[in-house]
C-alpha cells in the first residue's frame, strides 16, 4: 500500500474519531420545558424554579417525606415522624460516612433530596421550547403574528441576561407543515427569526433548533431545511448553525424517520418522540394511553435502530397527569388539605416512574409541562444515577481488570461494547451533576481526561502505551 494513501485513510479515520469524540462532549440535556408563545418571559426560567420549590416545600417539606412521595429505594425504612427526621439530618450533616454505615437509605434519599433543591435553585431549565403549537393552539393570525415578535424579543432578553453563564439551550415548535397549518407555521417562521437576529445583530447561540411537528414525509424536513437556508444565507449566519428538531408522532414519521432525518441536510439535532399523537393514531383509547404503553415501546426501539450512530439525540415524551392541587382556596379543611397533598404526590410519582423507564430503556430526555413537575425530573434523574453508581463502578472494575489481563497477555477482550455501555453511564452522571469526577476516582481510578475521552478502548490503550498495566 502507498505510504500516501495510508495516510489519508488514518487521516479521515483521525476525523471520523474526533466527529464522534465531539458528540460526547456535548451537553446533552436531561429535559426539555415546553411553554405556549404567550406565556413566555425573559425571566420564565428562573420562575418556573421558584413555583418547583414552592412545591416541593409545600407538599414534601424534608427528606424522608420527598422520598416517600416519589416512593425512592429505601423510602418504607424512613421515619415519618418529624423530630426523627431532623434528627436523621443532624446526624447526616455531622458526619455523612458514619451516618451511611447505620441509616444508607437515609443518606441516599437526602442525597437526591438536596441535589433536588439544590438543582431547582441554580438551574431548574437545562432546554426550553418556546410552542407555537399544542401548547399555543389556534389563534388569529394578528395575535399570533404578535406572539411571534414579543416571544423573540424576549428570547433575545433571556440570552443578553445569561451572558457569561450558563443559559438553557432554546428553541421554538412551528406548528406543521401539514396543508392545514403550513402558511401559519412558515409566518411565524419568518417573523420570529427576523425579528430575533435583528434584536441580538446577527447573533444565535450554537444549540439553537426549531422543532417541527406532526411529520409525515422527509417533504417536510427538507422544506424546513431549504427555509433554513434562505434564511441564514440572508441573514449572514453560517450554513446549517440552525438545527432541526424533529417530533416523532405519525407512524410515517416512524417507517421513514431514518429519511426524515437525512433530510434534514445535517441540521438534525434530536428526535422527540410524542406518545399521545402517536398511540392516537392507531385508535388507541385515551384512558390506555401513556408513556409506558407497548406501542410506546416499540416506537423507542425503532428509533433507536434507525438513528443509532448519527449523533441525534434522543427524547421520550410527556406525562400528562400534572402535579396540580384541587383546591385552591386560602381556607382550606384539614380534609382539602390533604386531598391536594395526594394528588400532587400521586402525579410526581406517575412522572417518576415515567422518566425511569425511559432512562432504564436508553432514553436520557424527556419531557415537562409544568413547574411542579421539574421535582419529579431531576429526583428521578439524581436518584437513577446514584442508586446505580455503586454497581455500575463494580462492574467497570471488572472490565477494566479483564482488559488489562487481556492485553498483558495477548487474549482477546470481548466485552468492549458493555465496557463502552458502563462509561457512557459515568459520562451521563457526571453531566448532569449527579455525582463527581474525585467519587468516579475513588471508586473506579478513572482520571477526568481517561473519561472524558469517551472511548473504552482509548483509556486501555493509553494504560497498555504508558504502562499502567504493569
Amino acid at each position: 500500500m502507498k505510504r500516501e494513501l495510508k495516510e489519508l485513510v488514518l487521516q479521515k479515520l483521525a476525523t471520523a474519531d474526533q466527529q464522534i469524540a465531539n458528540i460526547h462532549k456535548e451537553r446533552e440535556p436531561v429535559h426539555v420545558v415546553y411553554g405556549g408563545a404567550h406565556l413566555f418571559k425573559p425571566e420564565t426560567p428562573e420562575k418556573l424554579g421558584r413555583i418547583a420549590v414552592s412545591s416541593l416545600e409545600k407538599y414534601a417539606g424534608d427528606f424522608a417525606d420527598f422520598s416517600r412521595a416519589l416512593w425512592l429505594k429505601g423510602a418504607d425504612n424512613l421515619p415519618t415522624d418529624s423530630g426523627a427526621v431532623r434528627e436523621l439530618e443532624f446526624q447526616i450533616a455531622d458526619d455523612p460516612a458514619k451516618a451511611f454505615a447505620k441509616h444508607p437509605d437515609a443518606v441516599f434519599a437526602w442525597n437526591v433530596f438536596q441535589k433536588t433543591i439544590e438543582k431547582l435553585k441554580s438551574e431548574p431549565v437545562e432546554d426550553y421550547r418556546i410552542d407555537f403549537e399544542d401548547g399555543y393552539g389556534f389563534r388569529k393570525d394578528s395575535e399570533e403574528d404578535a406572539h411571534a415578535v414579543s416571544a423573540s424579543d424576549n428570547l433575545a432578553e433571556l440570552w443578553s441576561f445569561n451572558k457569561g453563564k450558563q443559559a438553557p439551550s432554546t428553541g421554538f415548535r412551528i406548528k406543521s407543515l401539514q396543508p392545514e397549518t403550513r402558511h401559519r407555521a412558515i409566518r411565524t417562521f419568518e417573523l420570529f427569526f427576523e425579528n430575533l437576529v435583528k434584536k441580538t445583530s446577527g447573533w444565535l447561540p450554537n444549540d439553537f433548533v426549531v422543532a417541527l411537528p406532526k411529520i409525515k414525509s422527509p417533504a417536510e424536513t427538507e422544506a424546513l431545511s431549504t427555509l433554513l437556508d434562505a434564511f441564514e444565507k440572508n441573514a449572514g449566519l453560517k450554513t446549517g448553525s440552525i438545527g432541526i428538531e424533529i417530533l416523532v408522532e405519525t407512524p410515517e414519521s416512524l417507517t421513514h424517520l431514518r429519511q426524515i432525518a437525512d433530510a434534514c441536510g445535517g441540521r438534525c439535532r434530536s428526535a422527540h418522540f410524542g406518545a399521545y399523537d402517536y398511540t392516537s393514531s392507531f385508535g388507541i383509547a385515551g384512558a390506555h394511553q401513556h408513556l409506558r404503553h407497548k406501542a410506546c415501546d416499540f416506537a423507542r426501539n425503532m428509533m433507536q435502530n434507525s438513528l443509532s450512530g448519527t449523533g441525534i439525540r434522543l427524547s421520550d415524551s410527556v406525562t400528562t397527569e400534572m402535579p396540580v392541587p384541587l383546591h385552591r382556596s386560602e381556607n382550606l379543611s384539614i380534609a382539602e388539605i390533604a386531598e391536594n397533598r395526594a394528588v400532587v404526590q400521586k402525579a410526581w410519582r406517575m412522572h417518576f416512574n415515567n422518566i425511569n423507564h425511559s432512562l432504564q430503556n436508553g432514553f436520557f430526555q424527556s419531557w415537562d409541562l409544568h413547574p411542579a413537575q421539574l421535582v419529579a425530573r431531576f429526583g428521578a434523574v439524581y436518584s437513577y444515577f446514584l442508586e446505580n453508581l455503586d454497581d455500575q463502578s463494580i462492574r467497570l472494575n471488572g472490565f477494566l481488570e479483564k482488559a488489562t489481563q487481556a492485553m498483558t497477555t495477548g487474549n482477546i477482550f470481548d466485552d468492549m461494547a458493555s465496557a463502552e455501555g458502563l462509561l457512557n453511564f459515568f459520562t451521563r452522571g457526571l453531566r448532569c451533576g449527579a455525582f463527581s469526577y474525585k467519587q468516579v476516582k475513588a471508586l473506579t481510578g478513572l482520571t477526568k481526561n481517561e473519561i472524558d475521552s469517551g472511548s473504552f478502548v482509548r483509556i486501555m490503550t493509553e494504560r497498555f502505551r504508558n504502562g499502567a498495566s504493569a
